[in-house]
């Protein structure tokens, strides 16, 4: 993050974290407040650690991550928005196409396990397929980066693929309620084609959701001059040679 990345969110969360000083002390000021914040959300330090860098106790640290999180959502949730027309989704199949050469594309959904400690009583509730304890962000991005869908909570047993269909945005995928626009022609071809998000191999396919072909399903040798390098995991340079593409 730039300064002035840092600057313009640090204003935006200023009015939410601001203390005021007492005659006993003097608050912390909300720059540092928000740099405690960030830190701990980049580096996943420990409050002990932070302590020796910031020279703010554990406990008070704490109450400012919880604070300032809290205080980023509230400021940032109006930028994070389903389009609501076809119009912009039409817009964000555009920018896919136009700086990722990819037509017909909504978003890039994937799901992020968020280590927790184990809640009291729950078993193997939140205990994902990596052996830690999670809870699960399903997120949709579009061509720039930006989310346009977040949800965060479901618990960490349950896979990427089936957590999608626990959020809203999974349901009205599923229940065609998300105004998605009616299949199109591809540029340059005749062929009608659905708009899609796109996956990885953990989530299932529909009309509206792909993933990616697994490397493992692509056959060594395949005389195919469009399977880009990496699809051969075997025998790269032989497979290339009989490509006749330069090795």
């Amino acid at each position: 993050m730039d300064g002035e990345l840092f600057d313009e969110l640090l204003a935006v969360v200023t009015p939410q974290i601001e203390k005021m000083d007492t005659t006993m002390r003097d608050a912390i000021p909300p720059s540092q407040r928000f740099s405690i914040t960030l830190r701990y959300l980049a580096t996943k330090n420990s409050f002990e650690d932070l302590k020796c860098l910031t020279a703010v106790s554990p406990q008070s640290i704490g109450h400012i991550v919880m604070e300032t999180c809290i205080a980023l959502i509230n400021s940032l949730e109006e930028y994070i928005k389903v389009p609501t027309s076809e119009e912009e989704w039409k817009q964000i199949a555009q920018d896919f196409y136009d700086q990722w050469n990819f037509p017909n594309s909504l978003g890039a959904v994937d799901g992020k396990h968020v280590a927790i400690k184990k809640p009291h009583n729950s078993g193997s509730l939140f205990l994902n397929y990596k052996k830690f304890f999670s809870i699960v962000m399903m997120a949709v991005a579009n061509a720039n980066y930006e989310f346009i869908m977040v949800d965060v909570g479901i618990n960490g047993r349950i896979s990427d693929g089936g957590v999608i269909r626990y959020t809203k945005f999974g349901q009205a995928l599923a229940d065609k309620t998300l105004g998605i626009p009616e299949p199109a022609q591809l540029p340059n071809s005749q062929k009608i084609l659905p708009f899609v998000f796109v996956g990885d191999d953990a989530f299932a396919m529909t009309e509206n959701l792909i993933k990616t072909l697994p490397s493992s399903r692509i056959k060594c040798g395949e005389k195919s001059s469009q399977l880009p390098i990496e699809s051969c995991t075997s025998c790269n340079r032989k497979c290339l040679r009989d490509f006749g593409q330069q090795v």
